[in-house]
């Protein structure tokens, strides 16, 4: 991992892109200056500016990085919903719908992260993944095992990365050997709460997580909330993410209007709450999600891969709801978020084809469902998510002609490489990835 001299400025110089807004998805710049300092953007300009800012800022030509012809930088790809312990299940069991595939896969899975080698072997290598296809923050779903969810938090801030660590509640309907008393959990959930916030770093911080209301009491659920408003922390969740999960929701919270009210009712909805799926909501439930700035992770390619549905993402995005994008490992495949951009537009035009007065969405849309989107719902796009004056230097430098890439570049428009990315792009053309303005790719 690469660093920076403390108050050495780094400037780079060629294009780049990225998002001012949900309505302004793409915007390019194809002879930009951008100055880094102590890991946060100094300036943002133009080339024909740059003998000016040389004096101004005493610039040398050793600290001007020149990007070439068919490279671009882009701001940091932002997983909004990703779980680090299943990683090892990846593409098991996508022949299951959501809570036979939770039985059969993932509960017996993470029932072996009390086992601290076996923990920190798989945490480091699901980092590195992450981290090598451009991931430069990731909301993680740990396990309810404490010290083995601290752990991820170290790996996550030894190896560069940005995220949000969670330790999982749950104290009831799950297996025997993977469960909390309630006191259990409250417990558990809070000394992991005080542990993170100890180490004092606002890259790795903690998220209150509750793992949905399925496996978790309404106490629990309280006390969670409780525990996010005393130390100000965010929370993470499940809903609305299957039909039959909605189903068993309903049977078990008689008194609530439906899924969502019955976070809101507990406390679990804030504007640093972020909900996986959202797959199939009421106009209520939106409204609900809308009234309290609570983000969404859409999580298409899981969607899919598990039988869940087609999310109408278009629709919760012109109701107001703040909505990034989340891989959704092990229930998605793949721990790229560029798999989830492709399948993002996929879902989208599926949903139009059913429904000609749907607007589908394209590559400038989940570029900034993946970008400055993710960052927006997750309640961080003040510190991260476009290459705006004061934000943290995250960011990837992308180049179609880097060796074994998959893409054939031809003359394209920056416009048409950025496309091409998309659709085509994998880890072979990510050559570095920034976070706070150093470059944290792992190397081969």
């Amino acid at each position: 991992m690469s660093t920076e001299k403390e108050g050495k400025i780094r400037v780079f110089l060629g294009s780049y892109i990225h998002s001012i807004s949900s309505d302004e998805p793409l915007q390019i710049v194809s002879n930009g200056v951008i100055g880094v300092k102590n890991g946060k953007i100094l300036f943002v300009d133009v080339e024909e500016h740059l003998e000016e800012l040389k004096e101004q800022y005493a610039l040398t030509s050793d600290s001007i990085y020149i990007l070439g012809q068919c490279e671009f930088l882009m701001p940091g790809l932002v997983d909004t919903h990703i779980h680090a312990p299943q990683y090892p299940n990846a593409g098991l069991g996508l022949d299951l719908p959501l809570l036979e595939w939770l039985q059969q896969y993932t509960f017996p899975m993470e029932a072996r992260f009390h086992d601290m080698h076996f923990a920190r072997s798989t945490y480091k290598k699901v980092v590195e993944r992450t981290l090598k296809n451009g991931t430069t923050t990731a909301s993680y779903f740990a396990t309810i095992h404490r010290q083995s969810s601290e752990l991820l938090g170290d790996i996550v801030d030894q190896m560069g990365q940005r995220g949000f660590i969670g330790k999982v509640s749950m104290d009831c309907y799950s297996p025997e050997d993977y469960v909390e008393t309630t006191e259990e959990s409250l417990r558990s959930a809070e000394d992991f709460v005080i542990n993170m916030l100890k180490r004092q770093n606002n890259r790795v911080r903690p998220t209150i997580t509750p793992r949905f209301a399925l496996t978790c009491s309404d106490t629990l659920m309280r006390g969670l909330a409780d525990i996010s408003k005393k130390y100000d922390v965010h929370i993470q969740t499940h809903l609305c993410e299957s039909e039959s999960e909605i189903k068993r929701t309903m049977e078990l919270f008689l008194n609530s209007k439906n899924y969502t009210r019955v976070y809101e009712e507990t406390g679990l909805l804030t504007d640093k709450s972020i909900m996986a799926h959202c797959v199939h909501m009421e106009k209520d439930e939106v409204e609900t999600l809308v009234r309290h700035s609570t983000g969404v992770s859409h999580c298409p390619t899981s969607n899919i891969c598990i039988l869940s549905g087609l999310c109408p993402v278009r629709d919760l995005m012109d109701a107001g709801v703040r909505v990034g994008l989340g891989t959704d490992v092990s229930g998605g495949y793949s721990p790229s978020i560029l798999e989830a951009m492709r399948h993002a537009i996929l879902t989208s035009k599926i949903i139009h084809m059913k429904d000609p007065n749907y607007k589908p969405l394209d590559f400038k849309d989940v570029l900034y469902l993946a970008t400055l989107g993710g960052a927006s719902a997750l309640a961080i796009e003040k510190e991260i998510g476009n290459f705006q004056v004061g934000k943290y230097f995250d960011a990837l430098h992308i180049d179609l002609a880097s060796i074994g890439s998959p893409i054939h570049c031809t003359g394209e428009s920056l416009t048409q490489m950025v496309e091409k990315f998309v659709m085509l792009g994998d880890d072979r053309n990510i050559m570095q990835v920034f976070v706070e303005g150093r470059n944290v790719k792992p190397q081969p």
